[in-house]
């Protein structure tokens, strides 16, 4: 075996877990071939959060096995962790094994899904600090394929932060299935305390929270973001699933609109400008009209800025799953009105920063100029800073729909 193939589907979780068994494939002296076609190995890092995934995972299976059938093909990820039956009836000659297990089976290596020196492809670097969830959302498949609990050590965090800025990276975001659930398996330390060490590393770069779940969202993580705005952007991905506590209720989720909307409440008192983004689903199958009218009004009076909107999809073995299913075509309606929803609270939020000073990350050239992101995540073209880079600071001269325009101060 001398050349090799990644494919990654779904999260920023997954993404980060490709990028470290590339890593271990160029440590064993493998290098990366053009496309699977010509690739003496593949390995697909799956994902099974909707039925669509699902759908691209055994498409691409089909087109590999078809194309280039002497290949040693490996499936890994939350597809192939809940589907493993199904997968060796559809395709028996595919090699399924537990991200845990792929250094020791490919490499001789331990535990090589956690640490990256980079992110290939990538101007911002993401660090897995946890993995693993334990919530048993009743829409969720995730728990089933990776509900053990683990977290990086703390001073395995900070080396691999310390890591990247040497190699270049401004922006790092912790990522992992569930970061407010962080706790350090050597020393007990939750995130707050993780983020106060982390204010203390030395150099110019900036860190952002992955999505957080309201529940682990603690006064020391709010209090470490207020206390460190330089090194802690002013954003949160904040998933809400619905507006509505009678649904919120059926989805098992554990808190309440109330709690929700304190949360934001508390955010936005200690965290000036912060970008506070929300996941929804569209079509649980409990929710009625009525339910998910209370769910639009709900977000709108938040004023968020922006929503991920998900249109649900039963996941085979949840409790979800097992219910009466509402019309395709009404789950379509309602996600397309949320779509629009989304539009103007960032339109809204674009809006809303006009006049102010922003850090902007530089991501890519785009026309003449350069476009990057805020601290809270906004989008910002430089028309007339075509050689910008780095974290630069950035006077918000307008907006258009959900992108602002500046100049560089």
């Amino acid at each position: 075996m001398s050349t090799f193939f990644i494919k990654t589907f779904g999260c920023r979780v997954n993404q980060v877990e490709s990028q470290t068994i590339l890593e271990a494939f160029k440590r064993a002296g493998f290098t990366p071939a053009g496309s699977f076609e010509t690739a003496d190995i593949c390995v697909l890092n799956t994902c099974s959060v909707t039925h669509q995934a699902d759908k691209d995972v055994e498409k691409l299976i089909r087109q590999i096995v078809r194309r280039n059938p002497a290949a040693k093909l490996v499936l890994t990820g939350c597809y192939a962790a809940t589907h493993r039956e199904h997968i060796q009836e559809l395709f028996p000659t595919v090699k399924i094994i537990d991200k845990y297990d792929l250094g020791r089976e490919l490499f001789e290596e331990k535990d090589i899904c956690w640490t990256v020196s980079g992110h290939e492809g990538h101007s911002r670097a993401f660090i897995k600090i946890q993995d693993g969830c334990d919530n048993f959302c009743s829409y969720c498949i995730v728990p089933y394929a990776r509900s053990v609990k683990r977290s990086k050590p703390v001073g395995d965090a900070l080396s691999e932060i310390e890591q990247l800025v040497r190699n270049g990276f401004l922006e790092i975001v912790l990522t992992g299935i569930n970061i407010g659930n962080y706790c350090c398996p050597k020393t007990g330390a939750d995130l707050a305390a993780l983020c106060e060490q982390i204010a203390q590393l030395p150099g110019h770069f900036r860190v952002r929270f992955s999505s957080i779940e309201l529940p682990t969202v603690t006064d020391g993580i709010i209090a470490q973001m207020h206390e460190n705005p330089a090194r802690f952007c002013n954003y949160f991905h904040l998933p809400l699933q619905a507006g509505c506590d009678k649904i919120l209720q059926e989805m098992n989720r554990h808190y309440t609109t109330q709690d929700y909307a304190k949360r934001v409440q508390d955010l936005r008192r200690e965290v000036a400008q912060i970008g506070i983004f929300a996941d929804v689903i569209a079509g649980y199958p409990t929710e009625t009209e009525s339910d998910f009218e209370t769910t639009y009004e709900f977000i709108k009076n938040q004023k968020l800025a922006g929503l991920h909107v998900f249109s649900y999809s039963p996941r085979p073995g949840t409790p979800a799953a097992k219910l009466p299913q509402l019309p395709p075509e009404e789950i379509k309606r309602r996600a397309e009105k949320l779509r629009a929803l989304d539009r103007q609270l960032r339109s809204a939020f674009a809006a809303s920063l006009v006049g102010t000073k922003q850090e902007v990350f530089i991501e890519e050239k785009k026309g003449g100029g350069v476009s990057g992101i805020t601290s809270n995540f906004q989008q910002v073209l430089l028309p007339d800073a075509k050689n910008a880079h780095g974290l630069v600071r950035v006077k918000i001269t307008r907006a258009q729909d959900n992108l602002c325009f500046g100049e560089i101060i």
